[in-house]
């Protein structure tokens, strides 16, 4: 029975925790993490010419004497598998 009621409140605990924490978030504070989180415009990775067809890379690479980068991935973006 001890078991059993420690349980039960871990398992409210964890409930409330998690239902106070998400009403913290605000519309003010989620446009703010947005626009931090967000990278501008001037990012380096945007004078990247990238490609979205290997073919179409594979053609300007030849032509240019450079290597291809291909980036493929399996899973969750975030490594959660």
């Amino acid at each position: 029975m001890g078991k059993r009621l420690l349980t039960i409140c871990l398992l409210l605990a964890a409930f409330v925790q998690s239902a106070v924490t998400a009403g913290e978030l605000s519309q003010e504070r989620c446009s703010e993490l947005l626009s931090t989180l967000k990278p501008g415009k001037d990012a380096v990775w945007r004078s990247i010419p990238w490609r979205l067809s290997v073919l179409e890379a594979r053609a300007i690479a030849l032509k240019e004497d450079k290597p291809v980068f291909i980036w493929a991935m399996d899973g969750h973006p975030l490594g959660c598998v």
